[in-house]
């Protein structure tokens, strides 16, 4: 029986309430945090005197995707699982064609992150994989953004090791959501992406306008320590602390035309093409210079673990 008819898609991460919640119930992960942003800052200062080191070789990271289901429909498909993480290469080095529609005025700013995922060919005991795994689960309600699904004990499935695995969850969400990411610092039992097997991928179940993988793209941002570009505020206060990126009053929705101004930030307006934004997936296609430096800090420090 489908599920298609339950509560509409619609943009909505919960990556910030995941957030909260832990800065509130664990004191090692707002040091960590803490901790991170120091190191951000002082990379953000050697780039300004011109004395930090670029990187060449790609970042590669190896994933899991863990697939819970209650029903036949949720239990994916290979291609569909390919076809995201194709999607992510393309994001992820600034290869995906659609980048030709960022306004002129920031062209310059579209920069690639030279990471690479791959799935993994090896689980934690050394054995081969094809980097999926499969859980049946008596969940037929749904998972929210409470890391229920990243517990056998829950009915879902526990992480492998997240200092060598990306784990990505994909299975049925409640209340619309589309995904939600543990940002670095955080334990390791709950760390890695959770995604609407809706939203995955670019086929299969995958349903518009959230069928370009770009939930994952977004999330992953997350996972590296991005923020949502309008800093979580609704009146312009908020900051995603990334200089490049205009100051947003709020997220933007659905296809928005350029330029949207809010915020004082005339005349470009916001850079709702940004993937950290909330737009559909047809109208998100970059990352900025600094989003990438963010990033990078991120997998030179906190998940240096995770670059295979």
């Amino acid at each position: 029986m489908s599920d298609q008819a339950e509560v509409p898609l619609h943009r909505q991460c919960g990556a910030m309430e995941a957030h909260h919640r832990m800065l509130e119930s664990d004191p090692s992960f707002r040091k960590n945090q803490e901790d991170l942003e120091g190191q951000v800052s002082r990379r953000m200062s050697m780039r300004l005197a011109d004395m930090g080191e670029v990187r060449v070789t790609p970042y590669v990271i190896n994933v899991v995707v863990h697939v819970v289901h209650n029903i036949p429909e949720q239990n994916i498909s290979m291609s569909q699982i390919k076809s995201q993480i194709a999607v992510l290469n393309r994001d992820f080095r600034a290869l995906n064609p659609d980048k030709s529609k960022v306004p002129p005025v920031w062209k310059g700013l579209t920069t690639n992150a030279n990471i690479i995922f791959q799935l993994a060919t090896k689980d934690p005991q050394g054995n081969p994989t094809n980097g999926v795994t499969r859980t049946k689960t008596t969940n037929a309600l749904g998972f929210g953004a409470d890391d229920s699904v990243k517990s056998n004990a829950t009915g879902g499935k526990s992480p492998w090791n997240p200092n060598k695995y990306l784990n990505l969850w994909v299975c049925k969400m409640t209340g619309g959501l589309l995904g939600y990411a543990q940002f670095p610092g955080g334990s390791v039992s709950t760390d890695g992406i959770v995604i609407n097997y809706k939203a995955f991928g670019t086929n299969g179940t995958a349903a518009a306008p959230f069928n370009l993988g770009r939930t994952a793209t977004h999330e992953v941002g997350h996972f590296l320590n991005l923020r949502h570009i309008w800093g979580d505020t609704p009146d312009c206060s908020g900051s995603d602390l990334v200089d490049d990126t205009p100051n947003a009053q709020g997220p933007n929705f659905g296809k928005p035309v350029f330029p949207k101004v809010t915020c004082n930030n005339a005349p470009n307006g916001d850079m709702f093409m940004n993937y950290m934004d909330y737009v559909d997936d047809d109208a998100m296609f970059m990352f900025t210079a600094q989003q990438v430096e963010r990033m990078h800090t991120t997998l030179d420090t906190t998940r240096a673990s995770l670059v295979s």
